[in-house]
């Protein structure tokens, strides 16, 4: 860094949010573009010291001499952004790394009968609109998937459709078949959809507020509801996280990874780690979680959650199903292998994860827990398939403390290896209580609108779909129920609701 004065003294500078980063040679042409979902972390990894970098990134490092920043409201924005500064500048390194196959376009065929948003690979002259390239199919697909919440498009035209799709009835399809949208309408909001695509969010949420009040004057309170749902949904895709600081630049392999590879003597770097947890509480509404980091990086888009088949009050059994259910044929066809599997838990929990493992025909795949209390690494002797290397533990500070069939390595949690352990093991526990509490909020909320008298499922699904949950309902004002309800039946729902609502609040 020192021959590289201007990247040191910027490297300080670096936001911690969202952006597009330009990397620039001597002579200031830039030579690469890259998204972030914060700027700071992302570009600051390219400096740093790694023995797992591919050559044509250590190509593309020596060549900086200079870097710059986009700051953006949110990743899905970065997305786009990103796209757009390529096409702009056609920099040598996005070229020379990118991979065609991965390259994605969005298609919209805006002027057909039946428009559909769709991803593609090759765009075609078939007077459709395409917006891209991409560099990953995956994240453009998750950033369509939350669009689509706010701007509901179809996908394809069914052969002989008729009735709205279910997508319709789930708020992510126009329902063109039935004339539930009409087609003036529906394109309508694929303009919108379109302008957001272009960096021109801030328009459209300005457009709707603006049309939601129109609405509000004119006492059409169903519209204004819907423009007010829709406001808020796009407003709240700033909290998405779609990409993370992943890129398909393999320069993640830090020093953490290096101290995980050398303290538990794994022939290589785990490309893939997975971490599990469970979480119920007293045996109802089980569930487990999946996490995936790749490189070191969180990997959202291969996250995966699990209901148990059989609610049940008993980790070792529940964390036993789940790993039977992820090395299944079926499972490890589509997901691939982990490199290495964290287990949220002590001995039982790891030994009833490895018994899955076992029974499935994975012996060779390696396995460790991280035990919550005391922050210990636990090995199964000759099952973990590990290879725990004395000499780095020393090194690091650290000790054993074993039985006949467990060691439980002691490091001290401010090296690397035990804080990567502790973010996978934590982001695990988190994805596991979020899904278990959608399910019993989910639960309860079901159970209460189904004892209201006069409330049947479809009524029960409007209300959902229009105020978003039960809190929602509670808290819409009787115009706003209006729009779904008599006034007759807006008492009944007041009497049973009001009472409940707090019971829901608060998931644990």
């Amino acid at each position: 860094m020192d021959d590289k004065p201007k990247v040191a003294e910027k490297l300080k500078q670096l936001p911690r949010q969202p952006g597009v980063y330009f990397h620039k040679d001597r002579a200031g042409e830039i030579i690469y573009v890259g998204k972030a979902a914060v700027l700071s972390n992302r570009v600051r990894q390219y400096f740093q010291k790694s023995r797992g970098r591919d050559i044509k990134t250590e190509a593309l490092v020596r060549d900086i001499y200079d870097l710059d920043w986009m700051v953006v409201d949110s990743e899905l924005e970065a997305l786009f952004l990103e796209a757009e500064m390529i096409r702009r500048y056609m920099p040598r390194y996005n070229i020379l790394l990118r991979d065609d196959k991965a390259m994605s376009y969005i298609r919209i065929d805006y002027d057909s009968n039946y428009p559909t948003v769709s991803t593609t690979r090759r765009p075609l002259d078939d007077g459709a609109k395409y917006f891209g390239p991409y560099s990953s199919t995956v994240t453009i697909r998750q950033a369509l998937k939350l669009l689509r919440r706010v701007f509901p498009y179809a996908t394809r035209q069914l052969a002989g459709q008729k009735r709205a799709t279910l997508h319709y009835h789930l708020g992510l399809d126009p329902g063109l078949e039935e004339g539930r949208t009409s087609l003036e309408d529906y394109r309508a909001n694929l303009r919108k959809l379109i302008a957001v695509i272009e960096g021109k969010r801030h328009n459209i949420e300005r457009e709707i507020e603006k049309d939601m009040k129109r609405a509000a004057k004119a006492h059409d309170y169903e519209a204004a509801a819907k423009l007010r749902n829709q406001l808020f949904s796009l407003q709240r895709l700033s909290q998405q996280v779609i990409f993370s600081d992943k890129e398909f630049l393999d320069i993640s392999k830090d020093h953490a990874l290096n101290e995980l590879v050398d303290l538990l003597g794994l022939a290589a770097f785990p490309r893939r780690i997975e971490g599990y947890d469970i979480s119920h509480m007293q045996g109802t509404d089980v569930v487990a979680s999946m996490v995936v980091f790749t490189n070191g990086v969180s990997d959202k888009s291969e996250y995966r959650k699990f209901k148990t088949k059989i609610n049940h009050n008993n980790d070792f059994y529940n964390m036993n199903e789940t790993l039977k259910r992820r090395l299944s044929e079926k499972n490890i066809k589509a997901w691939g292998k982990p490199s290495l599997v964290l287990i949220d838990g002590g001995k039982g929990q790891l030994d009833a994860a490895i018994s899955a493992r076992d029974e499935q025909g994975c012996h060779k795949l390696p396995f460790v827990g991280l035990a919550k209390r005391e922050e210990q690494i636990v090995i199964q002797k000759g099952k973990s398939n590990v290879d725990l290397n004395m000499e780095v533990l020393h090194r690091l500070g650290g000790y054993i403390t074993e039985s006949d069939d467990f060691v439980l390595v002691n490091v001290p949690h401010n090296t690397n290896v035990i804080k990567l352990l502790q973010r996978i093991r934590d982001e695990s526990h988190r994805f596991a209580v979020t899904y278990h509490s959608v399910l019993k909020a989910k639960r309860q909320t079901n159970s209460i609108l189904e004892e209201i008298p006069g409330i049947g499922p479809l009524t029960k699904k409007k209300l959902l779909r229009t105020f978003g949950s039960l809190r929602g309902v509670g808290a819409a004002s009787d115009e706003e129920l209006r729009t779904v309800l008599s006034p007759a039946k807006i008492k009944i729902l007041r009497a049973y609701v009001q009472p409940a609502q707090a019971t829901v609040a608060k998931p644990e």
